[in-house]
């Protein structure tokens, strides 16, 4: 298998990524991506975007809305299927389990999404635009990377 890794992901952030494709034998360079942020050469028809954690996904839905959206929509477009994988830690382990997430930001700011309302957001959002969201540790985001993009999810 040869992983393709988009430019826009930063290095120091990847780094157990990009350990776990080397010490498994997995190829992989990087270059732009159209989508998402990594894609096996041989089913480009499937990506990953990789999220840091639900708080980046907030964002991603409320305050970057437009731009996240129409990153979905090219995908559905061209026929590209977008999972989406939060490194969230092991307390979330599926959608279903951010209904109980609490949200730090709503200490400081009583508009902050709350956990259900987040739910709401990506389930919508998984149904309109085809988007399946899986959830890990961030030590095991290499192993869920090449398992997805190898098919076995």
């Amino acid at each position: 298998m040869t992983i393709q890794i988009d430019t826009r992901e930063k290095s120091r952030a990847i780094k157990q990524i990009v350990s776990y494709f080397d010490e498994t034998g997995i190829q992989h360079y990087t270059s732009k991506l159209y989508v998402g942020d990594y894609m096996s050469l041989d089913n480009p028809r499937v990506v990953i975007d990789r999220k840091q954690n639900l708080q980046e996904i907030c964002g991603n839905v409320c305050q970057q809305h437009e731009r996240f959206i129409n990153e979905l929509k090219r995908a559905r477009e061209n026929g590209i299927k977008i999972i989406i994988l939060c490194e969230h830690g092991s307390n979330i382990k599926t959608l279903a389990d951010v209904q109980g997430w609490v949200n730090p930001r709503l200490r400081t700011s009583p508009k902050a999404v709350s956990g259900k309302q987040l739910f709401k957001i990506l389930f919508t959002i998984g149904q309109r635009y085809d988007v399946d969201f899986v959830f890990c540790d961030k030590r095991m985001t290499g192993y869920m990377i090449a398992k997805i993009l190898g098919g076995a999810i």
